[in-house]
């Protein structure tokens, strides 16, 4: 069991739990810092073909963004997965969709008090500021976050616990995991595929508990959308009452 004293970095590592990372000997990372190397090569070189490209492609509605400001008309609440980029995945345009990333898509319940609350920030900023028309919850498939739940539920120890954030974090899909691992079949990848679709509900029955959500959706001014991404095939499935149907394109 790793010891929660141990001033290494814990990262997610390939077999889901967190876990030490490499120590970076702070002088050494320092030192190799200067001012024109701060921004990594690759993201130097993405913004040249960005200028170069797309924005070129699109100056008149840059422009447009900046002096108007953004309305978009969907909320995208998504995993921090770099797999699963929503703008990617639903092939959006600047200001057309405002996106939520977290450790595994989730939506917490309502709970107004004086802790920080990011994603519950970001809903009311969409709702209240914005006047969003939709809100979707995208969860998919191999989701590291899921997959350390689900082993914290199935071992002796929990692999999130001496994690600063993270186990606080995902505490309620840890306990969705232990319901699941309980009732469901004994195959762990079919395990992981059925938490990833209740986390899913999970979070698209959490929406309802915010009131500026659930009066719009009772109104038929706001809808909501579960939905679940397979990664390595491109298929996304959608939560239509208690089921999950694939998304057909026309």
């Amino acid at each position: 069991m790793p010891d929660p004293a141990d001033p290494r970095a814990l990262t997610v590592g390939a077999a889901s739990t967190l876990r030490p990372g490499p120590v970076r000997e702070p002088a050494d990372y320092h030192a190799r810092m200067t001012p024109d190397s701060q921004l990594p090569a690759p993201l130097v070189d993405g913004f040249g073909r960005f200028r170069a490209t797309r924005f070129a492609a699109e100056r008149e509605r840059y422009r447009q963004l900046a002096q108007e400001g953004q309305r978009p008309a969907t909320v995208v609440v998504a995993c921090s997965d770099s797999r699963t980029a929503p703008e990617t995945v639903f092939d959006a345009g600047p200001g057309e969709m405002f996106v939520i990333r977290n450790i595994a898509a989730l939506v917490p319940p309502f709970e107004p008090d004086e802790h920080r609350h990011a994603a519950s920030a970001a809903l009311e900023y969409a709702v209240l500021g914005l006047d969003v028309r939709s809100i979707v919850v995208l969860g998919h498939a191999h989701c590291g976050g899921v997959a350390a739940a689900l082993a914290g539920a199935l071992a002796d120890w929990d692999p999130l616990a001496p994690s600063d954030f993270v186990g606080a974090w995902i505490s309620d899909l840890r306990d969705l995991a232990r319901r699941e691992a309980a009732a469901s079949c004994t195959d762990t990848s079919a395990r992981q595929h059925e938490l990833e679709l209740r986390s899913v509900e999970q979070s698209v029955s959490n929406l309802v508990t915010f009131p500026w959500i659930r009066s719009r959706h009772e109104a038929g001014a706001l809808s909501i959308c579960g939905a679940w991404l397979e990664i390595g095939r491109g298929k996304l499935h959608l939560l239509a009452g208690a089921n999950w149907a694939s998304l057909e394109p026309g």
